[in-house]
């Protein structure tokens, strides 16, 4: 392993060994099987696979199978090709987290007779009540002090499926008081009347993820478990089970690395499966979406995937990456490996009056600079077909192909002129007459005629028909939160589109260039020689990149986009910063990531000391502060500000009372913003108060599910993954505004009346 592969994690396995720690590295990919994975498994996947390869260790495909309500072997199939197609390979078999539901269920059994585990049955509502703030320590349930036979009886009963949902829960029984609000009794086990897809009936009680993840680390050997940063907190949990256990080492230990974000891009499980199920993408492999099965069928390479990972790298803070340079990663791996052919997507007739006959034209495959070799005869007669936008009747200045002024090349041919312009009644050009220049032939050019570019055109007589998808980014804005965020021009399908014959008849490969147009695959699914299907992979620029420059600056050439993250590398603070770092993460107890951004600026910082002053809820504050807050800083400066840390403490509040939710907050703020007017007076104004009134949501449940009876069959039925669907539903018709809790409890009523 290269010194400039070494990022903090690997750093970390490295000084394991060489003390001696381990024998051998052994880590774990460990995913729940209840959608398909996307580009942030895929770094999950690169980093474990690749430290076990690094180290010549191993690394698990483990499937985190403890819900039965969501998960499904198709969603097991799909991650297994995705490691299988990044190029890892998992071993002798794929692990199951089911496969250990009696010895987790023996585990439990002993922490009771420990007494450090409880059945407690206070409901849902009262836990979180119980539970405490970040400035309050919690209380421990009445129900904590079972005894030893109490507890046992009923935990067995509620394996036995005794109990309703919801009747009883296993709790650890750990410290109320802790300021790590996860080490507050967790859940270890609840109730689910369900058919797991690998166990069947035989299960009523099923393991929670910070009970069941260590465990299965420890009963499979793992040495180090790499998780993302939202599990930092629970850590604690993981070593207090097996420390309390008493578990012989070697034992694993768990490490935090900061998850992928890009930008115009939504990784959310539930938001993926909104998109799916509610019919807005044609399925978990539609190009569009940052599903692995997406890039595969969009026609990514595992290389490039793989490049993008690698160049991220891992870090400990969060950030947002950029998604052209992903873009950029799959342009540089086609660059030099796919074949160049030629391709119109708009097709306008030119009939060569001065020409006769037909030839075959020589036309590489790769260009000069490229070291591959390929080569296929271009059909040429009289009659051919060229894009439409390569020719302009009144053409703007700097405009260099045809006009009727103004020759052009066809590429690896001759040089044309056009004599004639054809138009129908409504005055639209529907042929060029043209003549073309006999000693102007591409490789023996002897005509003296200069020309400033060359196009790409088809002979009308050869040429192939084809259907081409022009894929673009499925959300229009750099921060989606919902489908409001939808690109409505994500997908645009050309049906006519002409080819050159070799591409079908000779198939150099399946991924091509299409001059000036962009990389092309054949789609995996729909193709055929009869039907051709083209999915457009990339851009041959970052066209985004030139829509939101601004006029007045130059356009400069393409250059691979600077990583927004380095491997492990991160600016030292001063003191003054570290100070403030460790007061907001001891203190407030807020996310590492959201106190390194408050701790780096002082203004931020002081605005937020500010706010909590006024109301005191850090954690809500911060996340405004280090997300909308800063934003407003960066762009406007804080000398232009229309509100003040007075009236951020105000939509905290509101936020904090569920007077709006988090979406509608997203709204307010941008108003305070723009108009300077306070939190309460917007809401009041717009109408943007949280529905929470039961008497208000049911009439709009009761319409959603008239207006869908087959997926009330179906769920009825025992499809209960459409669950989401009726809720996102329900929301969408309130705009957002119905309060997502009541939303679900209402409907699950409804549903199961």
């Amino acid at each position: 392993m290269s010194e400039t592969k070494k990022d903090f994690l690997r750093a970390i396995v490295e000084e394991d060994l060489k003390a001696g720690k381990y024998e051998a590295v052994h880590t774990r990919f460990p995913p729940e099987p209840n959608g398909f994975p996307h580009i942030g498994h895929a770094k999950s996947i690169v980093l474990n696979f690749g430290i076990a390869r690094d180290f010549k260790g191993q690394c698990n495909l483990r499937m985190d199978d403890t819900d039965p309500t969501k998960e499904d072997m198709k969603y097991v199939e799909a991650l297994k090709d995705a490691v299988k197609w990044l190029g890892f390979e998992w071993g002798e078999k794929v692990y199951f987290t089911s496969d250990y539901f009696g010895k987790l269920y023996d585990y439990a059994v002993e922490l009771i007779k420990m007494e450090k585990a409880y059945v407690d049955s206070l409901n849902e509502e009262e836990i979180r009540e119980y539970r405490g703030t970040v400035t309050e320590p919690g209380r421990r349930s009445k129900y904590a002090q079972r005894s030893v036979e109490e507890n046992l009886d009923l935990f067995e009963r509620m394996k036995n499926g005794e109990f309703e949902e919801g009747a009883h829960v296993l709790r650890a029984k750990i410290d109320m008081g802790s300021p790590n609000m996860k080490m507050r009794d967790p859940l270890l086990y609840r109730i689910r009347h369900a058919s797991h897809y690998r166990v069947g009936e035989g299960w009523h009680v099923y393991p929670m993820y910070d009970f069941a993840h260590c465990l299965s680390d420890y009963m499979e050997g793992i040495t180090h478990s790499l998780c993302t940063l939202e599990f930092e907190n629970n850590r604690d949990i993981y070593d207090w089970v097996i420390e309390t256990l008493g578990l012989e080492p070697p034992r694993p230990y768990q490490y935090e690395f900061a998850r992928l974000n890009m930008n115009y891009t939504v990784m959310s499980k539930r938001k993926l499966l909104e998109l799916v199920e509610g019919g807005y993408v044609n399925g978990w492999d539609d190009p569009r979406l940052p599903t692995i099965a997406g890039y595969k069928r969009r026609g990514y390479t595992p290389e490039s995937i793989i490049t993008f990972c690698e160049q991220i790298g891992v870090a400990k803070a969060n950030s947002t990456v950029d998604v052209a340079q992903l873009e950029f990663c799959i342009r540089d791996d086609l660059n030099t490996k796919v074949p160049r052919v030629m391709c119109v997507l708009d097709p306008l007739k030119v009939t060569i009056e001065n020409y006769e006959g037909s030839e075959l034209l020589d036309a590489s495959y790769y260009p000069h600079d490229v070291p591959k070799e390929g080569s296929r005869k271009l059909p040429f007669s009289k009659e051919i077909y060229i894009d439409r936008n390569d020719f302009s009747e009144h053409p703007p200045k700097g405009y260099y192909r045809l006009t009727p002024e103004q020759p052009v090349r066809l590429k690896h041919a001759y040089i044309i002129a056009c004599k004639e312009v054809v138009k129908d009644a409504d005055g639209n050009i529907v042929e060029i007459k043209a003549e073309y220049y006999p000693d102007s032939k591409s490789g023996s050019d002897t005509s003296g005629i200069k020309v400033r570019s060359a196009i790409q055109w088809v002979d009308a007589a050869s040429a192939k028909k084809a259907e081409v998808r022009v894929y673009d980014r499925l959300f229009k804005c750099e921060a989606p939160e919902g489908l409001d965020d939808l690109n409505p021009d994500s997908l645009k399908v050309i049906k006519d589109a002409l080819i050159e014959p070799a591409v079908i008849e000779e198939k150099p490969d399946v991924r091509f260039q299409f001059e000036r147009e962009g990389y092309f695959y054949a789609d995996p699914v729909e193709y055929s020689d009869e039907n051709p299907v083209f999915n457009k992979i990339v851009g041959l620029k970052d066209s985004w990149a030139k829509k939101e420059k601004p006029k007045s600056q130059p356009a400069k050439k393409q250059k691979q986009p600077k990583p927004v993250q380095k491997e492990g590398e991160v600016a030292p603070m001063s003191a003054e910063e570290q100070g403030r770092y460790d007061r907001f993460t001891h203190e407030y107890k807020l996310n590492p990531e959201v106190a390194n951004t408050l701790a780096r600026d002082e203004k931020l910082s002081h605005f937020f000391d500010e706010a909590v002053s006024v109301h005191e809820s850090p954690v809500t504050i911060a996340n405004i502060v280090a997300n909308d807050v800063a934003r407003v800083f960066k762009e406007n400066g804080t000398e232009s500000l229309t509100f003040g840390a007075k009236e951020v403490a105000e939509l905290a509040k509101m936020l904090d009372e569920e007077t709006i939710s988090s979406k509608i907050a997203k709204q307010v703020f941008e108003e305070m913003t723009a108009t300077g007017k306070s939190p309460d007076a917007i809401v009041e104004e717009k109408g943007l108060k949280q529905i929470s009134d039961p008497a208000e949501i049911a009439p709009i449940i009761d319409d959603v599910i008239a207006k869908n009876p087959d997926n009330v069959a179906k769920y009825r039925d025992g499809n209960q993954k459409l669950f989401g669907f009726f809720v996102g539903q329900v929301l969408k018709a309130t705009g957002g505004k119905a309060n997502p809790k009541v939303v679900n409890e209402l409907v699950r009523e409804k549903l199961e009346a």
